[in-house]
């Protein structure tokens, strides 16, 4: 083996060691790091126009995690614990009704085109089978027991929560403060020419705008109306249900509508006509309609990722990182995009500088 080839096998084994015992090192605060991240890129702008007023970075990174601690995370502690309550309290109410016989009367209603679409699917499958009651006790049951079991670790590891907790308004200070410097020096570990570059990250920073912005900021407003029509209307465990609106508002092909339209139809079904048909109008007409108005104002002209792979992305996400994968996942996916474009332009970047060329010719 020649000299330098040894030596260059050798630096390699170095680097890759290197590299690896810095992941161990960081790796058991990813979680703290992840949602620092994640709150800087969603209250970036908010601390430019910030920075514009004060002129010094420290000053301005202090009061934008000040604002996102006292107005944006102060409330969602006590959502998150109100949260529990109503679904702990959502699961008896549930159970007391399938074991009184109730929640079968209020499944047992005879709509002409369902009983249609039934006696067809039949031809395929023993509908009789499906125990609906069941499954909406197990699916409540599931969702339950995650928002339980993340309190209780809260609360059993409150040491760990509050050290996580600084950990995270330590990193967000610093990705404020230096997170443009920082961004600056990848760029240039980048193999691509500078416009390349710049136009890569700026597809990035477009993605993970129109992901965050168009996502979670939407399906919290949409969780948010949703409960409050609930409370309005008198239906119990409004911030639980709230919450569920919310969530599935999030994951791409599906919506808070599986929510609303049933409560709706179980009121009408019970003798509440007028509660159950405003139910099912201001969630069609507001809630669902949330996303057409508010998303184009946030994210005009930005690049989304395809609804498909959002949808796996949050999805995988969830059952690898829990409920920080429906922000991670997404975000992982627009970096994985981008490193789809960036090989697109170094195989293509000939034909890329000819279409160039023959745009100016004419």
């Amino acid at each position: 083996m020649k000299r330098e080839y040894f030596l260059i096998s050798v630096f390699f084994l170095v680097s890759a060691a290197i590299f690896y015992l810095f992941y161990q090192i960081i790796v058991p605060f990813f979680v703290p790091i992840a949602w620092a991240s994640v709150l800087a890129i969603l209250f970036y702008p908010l601390y430019e126009r910030t920075l514009r007023r004060v002129k010094r970075k420290g000053v301005a990174s202090v009061l934008v995690c000040a604002f996102i601690v006292v107005l944006i995370i102060g409330p969602i502690t006590y959502l998150f614990v109100a949260l529990v309550n109503e679904a702990a309290d959502a699961v008896s109410k549930v159970n007391a009704l399938s074991k009184s016989g109730e929640l079968d009367k209020l499944l047992d209603f005879d709509i002409p085109w369902l009983e249609t679409m039934k006696a067809k699917l039949a031809q395929y499958y023993d509908i009789s089978k499906i125990n609906l009651d069941e499954i909406i006790r197990d699916a409540i049951n599931r969702v339950s027991s995650v928002v339980v079991r993340q309190t209780t670790w809260l609360i059993t590891n409150g040491t760990r929560t509050v050290f996580y907790f600084g950990l995270m308004l330590f990193a967000m200070y610093y990705f404020f403060k230096d997170g443009q410097h920082l961004v600056n020096r990848i760029k240039r570990l980048m193999p691509l020419t500078v416009p390349q570059v710049n136009a890569a990250f700026a597809q990035l920073r477009d993605v993970i705008q129109a992901t965050m912005y168009g996502g979670v900021l939407i399906a919290l407003l949409q969780g948010i109306l949703g409960g409050l029509l609930f409370l309005i209307v008198g239906i119990p465990s409004p911030v639980f249900w709230g919450a569920i609106m919310a969530f599935l508002s999030i994951i791409p092909l599906v919506g808070a509508f599986i929510v609303y339209i049933p409560a709706g139809m179980i009121l009408i079904v019970g003798g509440s006509y007028l509660k159950g048909l405003l139910v099912i109008l201001i969630g069609t007409l507001v809630i669902s309609q949330v996303d057409n108005v508010i998303r184009p104002l946030l994210i005009s002209g930005k690049t989304s990722l395809h609804p498909l792979l959002l949808f796996f992305t949050i999805m995988g996400g969830i059952a690898v990182f829990g409920l920080l994968g429906v922000v991670v996942g997404p975000m992982i996916a627009a970096g994985f995009t981008i490193l789809l474009r960036v090989f697109e332009m170094r195989l293509h970047s000939d034909e890329d500088d000819a279409d160039g060329e023959t745009a100016e010719e004419t």
